[in-house]
């Protein structure tokens, strides 16, 4: 767990407006709702057989496990064990490092998933159990937030809420590598501006925007 100090306490009670009252019900318990929902839907008509055929490719590919588990940072500062298809050849001794453009860490079939946003699909495991939502601000790996945590300001506001499966941020091309400090402040930047605003028409669009990335392709996806 990071830790959180008494001035972002404060914060975190304080800094945002009062919602409206069908804002707050959202945000409350419908989020909750829509997040098993779907992800329920996910699980038995999608997951049910993409797990059998993507872990085949994987393993076909490079060998090593087919899923990718790894701590990132949730709600409030706690870690939790993030769900993914794996992408990169398996070296359960390497230190962490961010994926880079060109990496040749990563796999043939491991960069068409990243392009296609498919190595996320088993995350909606973690909405299902609760770490994660749908919508919401991505999670980043622990030793990656340590950069951040009390250096940045604003950073830790992003972990208001839960992070998401997919997040504004994302659809709006702040995804991939941050090699530099502005580009996780624009990051932080649409976090907070979605955190501020989340409804259930954003987190509609946003999720239809996501489903347009997958189709066409993420430039940012390494």
């Amino acid at each position: 767990m990071l830790s959180v100090d008494s001035e972002y306490q404060t914060l975190y009670v304080y800094a945002e407006p009062k919602p409206r009252h069908y804002k707050l019900a959202y945000r409350t318990l419908g989020k909750r709702v829509f997040d098993i929902f779907f992800s329920l839907l996910v699980t038995i008509l999608v997951l049910s057989w993409l797990i059998p055929i993507i872990g085949f490719l994987i393993r076909l590919g490079s060998p090593g496990p087919v899923l990718y588990i790894q701590k990132r940072t949730g709600y409030k500062g706690q870690w939790f064990y993030c769900i993914k298809f794996r992408t990169m050849t398996y070296s359960p001794e390497a230190t962490f490092k961010q994926a880079t453009k060109g990496d040749n860490r990563v796999t043939s079939i491991g960069r068409i998933l990243r392009k296609t946003n498919l190595d996320e699909m088993p995350q909606f495991l973690n909405v299902l159990i609760g770490d994660m939502s749908i919508v919401g601000p991505r999670p980043h790996a622990v030793q990656h937030d340590l950069l951040f945590w009390n250096n940045m300001p604003n950073y830790r506001k992003r972990y208001r809420v839960k992070p998401g499966i997919t997040g504004l941020a994302q659809v709006r091309g702040c995804r991939g590598e941050t090699s530099h400090d502005m580009q996780m402040r624009h990051r932080i930047t649409l976090d907070r501006f979605y955190i501020r605003k989340r409804s259930v028409w954003l987190d509609l669009k946003i999720c239809w925007w996501t489903v347009e990335s997958m189709m066409k392709g993420n430039e940012n996806a390494w």
